[in-house]
């Protein structure tokens, strides 16, 4: 298995944790549309100046364009503002739990779609892997601290939270032939953000009282909403479709979803709680299945 792929992918679930912590203000302040409009118009305009500077639009497969168009609607419009109303509702650690349940999902539209199997001691360590990552983030946190408040009913955070989820597997997985026919993965980044940005934006023009802004944008919150835009959208999604070039596409998402993982030690600086010792066994075993998936 590629080293520098694995490493791609845990960098983007490094990315994903950090900017899951520096989100949690802004989309509570904002609410989780005008965040995602936000982010999603200034992400596409850097990664497009990037593409055009290193002079990659020319890989971009467009025989694959339904592909771009659905995983634009579906995997960015529809996935970031399902997960930013998780995030206001329950935090960025219930919101990256949520979203680990992209691994399976993946999994599966990728064996349905593309045909990938997984072998015995892949298939067992992306099971050790999530098994693990679910351990740690539901006893890692504590009901005391602002990012463990729950606002508004359970149910709906977890119905959101599992929208994001699906949303941005199937996203993902659909992107995957466009990567192994040489579309460069910033290049096809740049697409998608783009793609979302415009839906987000069109849906914007209707006037409807769920599209406004809770807040009136001041700079300093504007900053404090595009710094996780750059660890997300352009470095996180970045060194997720060069994983996913790579690897099995359940595979691939698993690996990019050990945020919840690695957010353990960041909550813990920040609210000065230690996780329990079963947040500390999950993390090991997440370490473990990593493991297997690199043997396998």
């Amino acid at each position: 298995m590629p080293v520098i792929a694995v490493a791609a992918a845990l960098g983007a679930s490094l990315s994903w944790a950090v900017g899951a912590l520096v989100a949690h203000r802004p989309a509570s302040l904002l609410g989780p549309f005008e965040m995602a409009r936000v982010q999603l118009i200034a992400a596409s305009v850097l990664l497009m100046a990037i593409v055009t500077l290193r002079g990659t639009w020319q890989s971009v497969d467009w025989s694959h364009w339904p592909s771009y168009v659905f995983a634009s609607v579906i995997g960015v419009a529809v996935a970031n503002v399902a997960m930013f109303a998780c995030m206001r509702r329950g935090g960025p650690r219930r919101t990256q739990l949520l979203m680990a349940m992209n691994a399976p999902i993946a999994a599966v539209v990728g064996y349905a779609l593309l045909g990938e199997t997984l072998s015995g001691a892949k298939l067992f360590g992306a099971v050790v892997a999530f098994c693990g990552m679910i351990l740690a983030i539901v006893f890692g946190g504590s009901s005391n601290h602002r990012f463990e408040t729950i606002r508004g009913s359970l149910w709906a955070l977890i119905a959101l939270g599992l929208i994001a989820a699906a949303s941005n597997a199937i996203g993902l997985v659909l992107l995957k032939p466009a990567l192994l026919d040489g579309t460069d993965p910033l290049a096809l980044n740049a697409l998608r953000t783009l793609g979302g940005s415009l839906t987000i934006s069109l849906v914007a023009l209707w006037p409807a009282a769920a599209f406004a802004p809770q807040v009136s944008a001041t700079p300093g919150l504007l900053l404090h909403t595009l710094m996780p835009a750059v660890l997300g959208f352009i470095i996180a999604v970045s060194l997720q479709l060069y994983a996913l070039r790579a690897l099995d596409a359940g595979v691939a998402v698993v690996l990019s979803s050990a945020a919840p993982v690695m957010l353990l030690p960041m909550i813990w600086a920040i609210t000065g709680e230690r996780p329990l010792l079963p947040a500390w066994l999950g993390a090991s075993l997440a370490l473990a299945g990593t493991g297997l998936i690199l043997m396998g």
